[in-house]
């Protein structure tokens, strides 16, 4: 074995591996970016130590769809329902982004994400590059959409999008990214799958989300939305769709069929009022693919997974009168490794040859505590953010206890505050 960069001693491990078992007084060595070896008192000596006695260690969770530098507009426009939220406040304000406003924003964004917990996002956004840019200053993995529509934004047109060969690196991927069915028309939904199968990316775009959606679908094209991507050819096992609410029994066999990826993003389609529960049940029924988004900050209005992880399975339990469905376990399997396969990473449990992306959680904080047997339930039901004492990503320490060493974070709010106002002022 070579020179190990980081040992993990003492700790109790939820794996989220294919028996989702639980270690106790578990040692991790870390090489590079992957886990080289787990197991009771390893003798190996490493660069870097972290004793994570009293401490639960488990996958970093992963955000399968946000919108990062929207943090910009957190609070900006609340208690509105998707159109009027959209057409009224939002498009009108992105109009006038600039670059360095989504870098700035960005870097808020994954200041948040590293304090509560997550290791890996998908966005769409705008400035994908800007967004790269601030990733691989502060070390967050993430998955960037080329998003587009049919109209141009910032000058920026669906053709120019088709145009780039977008360079990824080690923490950044990139997808192409179609926003919505309301927004890019069948052409450009052909050319996008036709984009990802050249390139091999991954698709993420927003589906079925809203009734008004649906209603405008049948209109327009005689079908609903799911089955109109059917019909064109676009669903399949690259598609990561968002939200996914309003579904027949005949869609999640479509979904299931050709194994597109679905992203819940409950908090958000309760703040929106989409008006109904996405069927979870029926679509982890059909064997599909489920994880877990936030959504962006300003219909959220945090990236915090906890709470999203939480939510989840309460709705799912309030609106089917049902405590037994989406079990605390299902919902952790959304946040970490459904999240990875969606995105097609080799992350989202801790075993070896995965990467070493992972988080502490102090069992010591009164919120954590009595620790029973259960700590799925532990996590998604009592535990926060406050709780995240280290984050590891691609085998480097992002945060220990709780200091983030690698931006200063009193510098990045304020001028994140500085550059909010100065967009909404324009």
């Amino acid at each position: 074995m070579q020179s190990v960069n980081l040992k993990v001693k003492n700790a109790t491990v939820l794996t989220q591996d294919a028996q989702r078992r639980v270690l106790r007084n578990c040692d991790i060595l870390v090489e590079g970016n992957r886990i080289a070896k787990i197991g009771k008192n390893l003798s190996e000596r490493a660069e870097v130590e972290l004793d994570c006695r009293n401490k639960l260690v488990m996958p970093g969770m992963i955000n399968a769809h946000t919108h990062l530098a929207m943090v910009l507009l957190r609070s900006y426009a609340d208690d509105m329902e998707l159109k009027e939220w959209l057409e009224k406040a939002i498009w009108p304000i992105e109009a006038k982004l600039k670059k360095e406003d989504v870098y700035t924003g960005s870097l808020l964004g994954a200041l948040e994400m590293i304090r509560s917990g997550t290791t890996c996002f998908a966005d769409m956004y705008f400035f994908p590059e800007e967004t790269k840019r601030a990733c691989e200053k502060i070390g967050l993995r993430a998955n960037l959409a080329l998003t587009f529509f049919d109209f141009p934004m910032h000058g920026i047109t669906a053709e120019d999008i088709f145009q780039m060969k977008p360079e990824k690196s080690e923490l950044v991927d990139f997808s192409i990214g179609p926003h919505a069915i309301y927004t890019v028309g069948k052409e450009n939904y052909i050319k996008a799958k036709e984009f990802a199968e050249k390139n091999g990316v991954k698709i993420q775009t927003h589906l079925a989300e809203t009734r008004d959606e649906i209603f405008e679908a049948e209109r327009k094209f005689g079908s609903r939305p799911v089955e109109y991507l059917d019909e064109i050819g676009v669903l399949s096992e690259r598609l990561l769709a968002a939200h996914c609410v309003w579904l027949t029994k005949k869609e999640i066999g479509l979904l299931a069929k050709r194994n597109v990826n679905i992203v819940h993003c409950p908090v958000s389609n309760m703040k929106l009022s989409s008006g109904s529960a996405a069927p979870i049940p029926e679509m982890l029924g059909a064997g599909l693919n489920i994880a877990l988004g936030t959504d962006g900050a300003t219909s959220n209005n945090s990236l915090n997974m906890f709470e999203t992880m939480k939510m989840c399975a309460l709705l799912q339990k309030h609106s089917r009168w049902n405590p037994k469905v989406c079990t605390a376990q299902e919902v952790i399997d959304f946040a970490t490794i459904n999240g990875a396969k969606a995105l097609g990473i080799n992350a989202g449990s801790i075993e070896e040859e995965k990467l070493a992306d992972f988080i502490t959680l102090d069992l010591r904080a009164p919120n954590l505590s009595p620790v029973h047997g259960n700590l799925a339930s532990l996590v998604v039901y009592a535990a926060n953010p406050s709780n995240v004492c280290d984050v590891v990503v691609n085998g480097k320490i992002l945060m220990e206890k709780g200091k983030i060493a690698c931006i200063d974070e009193e510098k990045v709010v304020e001028e994140a505050q500085k550059q909010a106002l100065e967009l909404v002022s324009r």
